[in-house]
């Protein structure tokens, strides 16, 4: 592991604390599953956006009419 120095306000600080009494873990160890879970879901939400623009550059086309008849394209039996 490296060592490194984090400078946090004084709420974030008692908030680390009293999960890791909770918890019984050491406050690194608490403050270690944080960032981990917070960096997955960045990576998360990153690929989501990266999948919604590939996808706005897909040349889909449907017929002329469908913002004016998206109800019958949907439930038309």
């Amino acid at each position: 592991m490296i060592r490194t120095q984090v400078y946090l306000p004084e709420q974030l600080y008692q908030e680390i604390n009293l999960v890791s009494k909770k918890e019984k873990k050491a406050a690194a160890q608490v403050v270690r599953e944080l960032l981990e879970e917070g960096l997955l879901i960045k990576k998360k939400s990153n690929n989501i956006g990266k999948a919604l623009i590939a996808l706005s550059k897909v040349n889909a086309r449907g017929p002329k009419d469908l913002s004016n008849k998206i109800d019958d394209y949907l439930y038309a039996e």
